[in-house]
């Protein structure tokens, strides 16, 4: 795979060279970390999975009430002094505890699984739509500045760093590209 994309891009640069490109490169994960949306996304996607996570500590706490009702119940059938019916209340009590409680297992089990799934698409669609707007961005900057190419820094192998258009999008977004990559460097460490 890196070969081929080396050889796409060395042929790309063979062909820029001969033909006249115009050619620049973007870092994405900073446009992607400075774009007006991220900070809003980011607090959606904590809000959303402490909701979630609400419904499943309450499901805890019903799981946990159930134990105890079991325990209790358990303790009443070491009492010496019960009758055999009594013993065998407590033991049908016991048998529906233990299946209340494995139901409110299974429950648990699934929404704590159904919950991982929405919170994936939700963080999907968020940078899905993050991408599009990026995408925009950059191809009405590359219309605008006649640009041939403009491809993400990460999937070349080399560039020289005059390719590197990535403050003029940062700009076009409203971000100060000093102050997004000294932030970026900050986040790094």
């Amino acid at each position: 795979m890196k070969r081929i994309l080396a050889a796409a891009v060395a042929a790309l640069s063979l062909t820029a060279l001969a033909g006249g490109l115009k050619i620049g490169t973007v870092d994405m994960m900073l446009l992607v970390r400075n774009h007006p949306s991220y900070e809003s996304n980011k607090e959606l996607l904590k809000s959303t999975e402490k909701d979630y996570q609400k419904e499943l500590d309450a499901m805890q706490s019903t799981l946990q009430d159930i134990q105890d009702e079991g325990k209790s119940v358990a303790d009443e059938l070491k009492n010496p002094m019960l009758s055999e019916a009594a013993k065998k209340a407590s033991e049908k009590k016991i048998m529906d505890i233990q299946q209340r409680f494995v139901r409110q297992q299974q429950e648990y089990r699934k929404k704590a699984m159904d919950n991982q799934e929405a919170l994936s698409k939700l963080e999907a669609r968020l940078l899905k739509s993050q991408a599009e707007d990026l995408k925009k961005r950059i191809a009405r900057f590359a219309e605008r500045e006649d640009y041939d190419l403009v491809m993400d820094s990460a999937a070349a192998l080399w560039a020289k760093s005059d390719l590197d258009v990535t403050d003029e999008i940062l700009k076009d977004m409203n971000v100060d590209p000093k102050a997004a990559r000294a932030k970026d460097k900050d986040e790094g460490k």
